[in-house]
């Protein structure tokens, strides 16, 4: 019974945790904002939203991995993958900022002359989607390598073993 909740569940739960908040930071934005959103999704938003997914489901991998006990220690062949996949999560503030001046830039570069506020809003849209995709994507992909460092340690604890010592759970 030790084993499987060391083995298998605590990473199980682990690796739940990233979706869940992910889940949970989604359904916080209030309802309009959500409407908002999604109707106004341009294509740099579906390129962040695209390249946030691939990267969330290839570092969940890793984290699964990672959260293995192997005996005597986790299995940290994924570690050095999680942590360049967790570098390139940094990128996604970045996209969100070029794809807020670019939907500035073209808000600009389409009034001339007086325009009607819900106008300009129509415009400026692009600009805030973006950087709306770009944080959620960030804060999304930095999860996962927290919830290994946590995980292990929690799961070590759990064990009875020593999370600063050798890193051996007693049987």
């Amino acid at each position: 019974m030790r084993r499987t909740l060391i083995q298998f569940v605590l990473p199980f739960l682990f690796c739940l945790l990233p979706v869940l908040a992910g889940i949970l930071v989604a359904t916080a934005i209030p309802v309009d904002a959500q409407r908002f959103y999604l109707s106004h999704v341009s294509p740099i938003d579906w390129l962040i939203l695209g390249l946030g997914a691939a990267l969330f489901v290839m570092q969940m991998a890793c984290c699964w991995r990672a959260l293995h006990w192997r005996g005597r220690s986790f299995d940290e062949r994924p570690d050095r993958i999680l942590s360049t996949l967790a570098q390139a999560a940094e990128w996604f503030p970045l996209l969100g900022l070029l794809g807020t001046v670019a939907g500035i830039l073209q808000t600009f570069g389409s009034i001339e002359g007086p325009v009607e506020p819900a106008r300009v809003i129509a415009l400026y849209a692009p600009a805030i989607t973006a950087t709306g995709s770009g944080l959620f994507m960030a804060l999304l992909n930095i999860l996962p390598t927290w919830i290994v460092l946590f995980g292990r340690e929690l799961i070590l604890s759990l064990a009875g073993g020593d999370p600063t010592a050798s890193g051996e759970v007693p049987s």
